[in-house]
């Protein structure tokens, strides 16, 4: 059996989310380590935007490529959900738990990751709007923060396909100013934070191989 081509980036927040959801999936693929300063043909040839995460399926999915990360995290998923991700099975038939999931993802992706990015900046370049850009991010943030008020996870009493698709850029967030994370009024959020980063399936997912270009080695993520 041919197995799907993940090209990853390690510290990239949308190919960490695709490789944890493969992982929950337990959808074994060729996993191929980049280096955006050197990304292989194969990878440009599938998909000429040139970022991460890429996945190559195999011939039974007519060598199709899926090159945007939350595609590959519900094409996953949609395969195989033994964690109830979805909510599928919560009562939601009409897929307004799923309907809900994607409109948060949507938001992190298309405004807080844009806004996480300036603050991330002002830090790193001491900038004197680094406060600014900050309170641009609290909103969404403190919005993460009254979910976990009201349950363990971001949907529920259980992990969702929400949890692990902003798993990445939460932990961003909380890197730019430790300090100022930790003595926030963060106390759900750090606690949800620490578990993910913590457990077994984060270190799976964090696991880093060679890179492909260097040494061409067969390396499974999954296995």
């Amino acid at each position: 059996m041919t197995l799907p081509i993940l090209y990853s980036l390690q510290h990239c927040p949308y190919a960490m989310r695709a490789r944890l959801a493969l992982l929950l999936a337990e959808q074994p693929v060729m996993l191929r380590a980049i280096v955006m300063q050197d990304k292989p043909p194969e990878m440009l040839a599938a998909s000429p935007k040139g970022t991460v995460p890429v996945l190559v399926l195999d011939d039974t999915d007519n060598n199709r490529v899926i090159d945007e990360s939350l595609g590959i995290m519900l094409w996953a998923l949609e395969r195989n959900d033994p964690g109830n991700l979805l909510y599928a099975q919560e009562g939601n038939g009409d897929g307004g738990a799923l309907a809900e999931m994607l409109a948060v993802i949507h938001e992190n992706d298309a405004v807080f990751k844009p806004q996480l990015e300036q603050y991330k900046r002002a830090k790193r370049f001491h900038g004197d709007d680094e406060e600014q850009c900050r309170l641009l991010c609290e909103p969404f943030i403190q919005g993460l923060e009254y979910r976990l008020t009201q349950h363990d996870f971001f949907m529920g009493a259980t992990p969702s396909l929400l949890d692990y698709a902003l798993l990445p850029f939460v932990r961003q967030f909380s890197r730019v100013n430790r300090q100022l994370y930790l003595n926030g009024p963060y106390m759900h959020l750090q606690r949800w934070l620490n578990q993910h980063l913590q457990s077994r399936l984060y270190a799976r997912a964090m696991f880093k191989y060679p890179l492909w270009l260097e040494h061409h080695e067969l390396c499974i993520l999954g296995e």
